[in-house]
């Protein structure tokens, strides 16, 4: 699986430097940005240290949409108190998940917010699942650069899964289980029900290859009954 690390407009050089050194010492190198310029800065590199082929190699996009276009599947970081579904995962529990899906996925997205207020929530809603780091100070916040490295740390051992051969993946299967059942809750006129909505999409990043598979089957049962 190749995990790709998205900074959305990072204000600060010596923050994204400090991500690319962070993702070069545990074995990342797929850097994206979105919406900034602060990687041209010299503080960047300065910090950086020894990372510069990670800074070289970044690809820049306006959007946050835009930079997931070949991502097959999304994580993002928020704290606790920001998140728009109640359910998150821990970078300890993030690793097993991913472990899972490094076997019919190819490319995994993992998304670090602005410095000062994080992600939006229509950029939250872009992700599969949610992750935070349970911290114990009352102000629960770390540094880009440090944020970085607790996710790379935990996740460094999905770099050592090949990724499926092409011929085995159907990358957009959760994709299109999204829409079927965003489809689905319009049909019942349920759609306006956002809780519920949103608890559905986010316990779907959760499930297995199988589990994905069957449920696909039972919404094409469902389907197939429904007038229209």
């Amino acid at each position: 699986m190749q995990i790709t690390i998205i900074l959305v407009a990072p204000a600060r050089a010596e923050n994204v430097g400090a991500a690319a050194r962070a993702m070069k010492t545990m074995g990342f190198s797929q850097l994206r940005i979105v919406d900034s310029e602060a990687h041209l800065q010299p503080a960047a590199r300065y910090v950086a240290h020894g990372s510069g082929d990670v800074l070289d190699n970044i690809q820049t996009f306006p959007t946050l949409a835009s930079a997931l276009h070949d991502a097959q599947f999304t994580v993002a970081t928020t704290a606790r108190s920001r998140a728009r579904f109640h359910y998150y995962a821990t970078p300890q529990e993030l690793q097993p998940l991913l472990e899972e899906k490094a076997g019919w996925i190819k490319r995994a997205a993992l998304v670090f917010g602005r410095e000062d207020s994080g992600l939006t929530n229509e950029e939250l809603a872009l992700a599969d699942i949610l992750t935070g780091v349970p911290m114990v100070a009352d102000y629960p916040s770390l540094n880009l650069g440090q944020a970085v490295m607790v996710y790379c740390y935990q996740l460094s051992s999905l770099l050592q899964h090949a990724s499926p051969a092409a011929s085995e993946i159907d990358g957009g299967q959760l994709q299109a289980l999204r829409r079927r059942a965003d489809r689905l809750l319009d049909v019942l006129g349920v759609a306006d029900d956002h809780k519920m909505a949103g608890w559905l999409q986010q316990r779907l990043g959760q499930l297995t290859h199988r589990d994905t598979a069957m449920l696909h089957r039972l919404l094409h049962d469902i389907e197939k009954k429904l007038p229209g």
